[in-house]
C-alpha cells in the first residue's frame, strides 16, 4: 500500500510530497476526509503507539493544557480521532514502512528510502 495522509493547508506537508516521487500513492486530505478508526488502528500497529503519531505542535495542544497531563495511549487515540490537528503529518505509507511528521530523522529515512526504492 502506498499512502499518503496530509494536510493540503499545509505547507510542510506540500514541500514533503513534492520532494517525492508520487506516483501510484492514494492521498487522503485528513481536514476534509478524517482518519478512521481503523484506519487509525493500522497506523499504531505500523508505529507500536498512538503516541508516535501524536502532535504536540497542534495549537489545540497547548490550549486545552495538554502537556501538563499524563496521557494514555487511549487519550493520545481519542484526540486524534476527535480533531485532525492531533494527528502528526503527513503519514506516509510505502513498501510496508510508514514516516511520520517532519522531523530531521524522519525526513532523512525518508529521503533514503525513496533513493534505495524509486
Amino acid at each position: 500500500m502506498k499512502k499518503i495522509y496530509y494536510l493540503k493547508t499545509c505547507d510542510t506537508c506540500k514541500r514533503i510530497i513534492r520532494s517525492i516521487p508520487v506516483e501510484g500513492f492514494q492521498f487522503q486530505e485528513i481536514k476534509t476526509e478524517p482518519v478512521t478508526e481503523q484506519q487509525l488502528v493500522e497506523l499504531r500497529d505500523m508505529t507500536g503507539s498512538y503516541e508516535a503519531l501524536f502532535s504536540r505542535r497542534a495549537k489545540k495542544y497547548k490550549e486545552m493544557g495538554l502537556k501538563d497531563v499524563q496521557l494514555t495511549e487511549e487519550d493520545y487515540k481519542q484526540y486524534i480521532l476527535s480533531d485532525y490537528t492531533f494527528l502528526q503529518r503527513p503519514v506516509i505509507i510505502a513498501e510496508g514502512r510508514i514516516f511520520i511528521g517532519s522531523g530531521k530523522k524522519n525526513l532523512a529515512a525518508l529521503e533514503e528510502f525513496f533513493e534505495m526504492n524509486g
